[in-house]
């Protein structure tokens, strides 16, 4: 049986609380929060027991689960990868460029197991083409968000941009050639709304557009790649596909189309998407990974190469982006 124990219980942190009830193989043993009211509320409604020492908690669990606010990651998890323990960290995994790559030398070094919080790798729509043979030649992703004042203490590239990129590098097998953005600050004092391109070396290009401060919340991907175009809606978990048909293409829409080269047969698809809790999946997952001495799904080179892109265009927008 995996001990587990929750640093941070605010909203998110409840929904981990929830998800680690429910997870065969683990059990809660407690949390840590300096926030009274925050302790006072999961004390009373999950009769879990408060830690007020971090390390006495760290040593009562196999599982530390750090969902606290950025700046706080790099200190926990170091104090837990040293004492041997495996971490699943929200993200994004560190502050800073230097704290994750400590964190990745510290994985190593003591052999336990970190996964990064990038919760879209087990969002149904994803899971649906994630199998697929993708080899996407242009990206467009839109992800856009109600003003919320939590999570305001980093830049919208590291609050929701962060999660594109992750996915963007999982599905181009290359490496970054140039990056260009630009964005503005609006209500807080970093980038708020935000527009980037990404080129990879095998001639992939990925435009993405972020906001935290739009009327209607949005978060789409579509991918373009040679004979398909797959569209991806994270929000409301609905997948379409649009291809030239295969022979084992079965129970499809279908249509000709005339072109240069003679008739050619398009197929359209909507895949099944199966309810999934995608938090409990990701937590179960790393368990799992544990469990079978498994790489995780989201490892902490994944989580290190998705933080250093997201600084690099945040390099960028400081000497491009307008303070209003």
């Amino acid at each position: 049986m995996l001990k587990v124990g929750v640093f941070g219980v605010g909203h998110l942190g409840k929904f981990h609380l929830n998800n680690w009830k429910e997870i065969e193989g683990t059990k809660l043993v407690g949390f840590f929060d300096p926030n009274n009211d925050h302790a006072k509320q999961v004390m009373e409604q999950y009769g879990l027991k408060r830690f007020v020492d971090e390390d006495k908690l760290i040593d009562a669990c196999d599982i530390i689960d750090v969902i606290t606010p950025t700046n706080l990651h790099y200190g926990i998890c170091m104090q837990a990868i040293r004492k041997g323990k495996h971490v699943f960290v929200e993200k994004p995994m560190a502050h800073t460029l230097q704290e994750g790559r400590e964190m990745v030398k510290m994985v190593r070094e003591a052999n336990i197991k970190l996964q990064v919080g990038h919760v879209e790798r087990f969002n149904p729509a994803y899971l649906a083409i994630k199998d697929m043979n993708l080899n996407p030649m242009f990206i467009e992703v839109h992800r856009l968000a109600q003003f919320n004042p939590r999570g305001t203490e980093v830049s919208v590239i590291l609050d929701l941009m962060i999660h594109d990129i992750d996915i963007i590098l999982s599905l181009v097998k290359s490496d970054v050639k140039n990056i260009s953005a630009s964005g503005v600050a609006v209500m807080t004092e970093t980038p708020d709304i935000a527009n980037v391109r990404i080129e990879f070396n095998n001639g992939c290009v990925a435009n993405l557009t972020s906001s935290r401060i739009s009327m209607k919340k949005m978060r789409k991907m579509r991918l373009f790649q040679k004979d398909a175009y797959l569209g991806i809606d994270f929000l409301e978990k609905k997948t379409e596909i649009i291809k030239l048909k295969q022979p084992e293409d079965t129970n499809v829409f279908s249509f000709d189309i005339e072109t240069t080269n003679g008739k050619k047969t398009i197929a359209v698809a909507n895949p099944v998407i199966q309810p999934m809790n995608a938090i409990k999946l990701e937590l179960e997952s790393f368990a799992d990974a544990i469990i079978h001495n498994k790489p995780t799904v989201v490892s902490e080179i994944d989580g290190f190469l998705a933080m250093e892109v997201a600084h690099q265009i945040l390099e960028k927008l400081n000497s491009t982006s307008i303070l209003v």
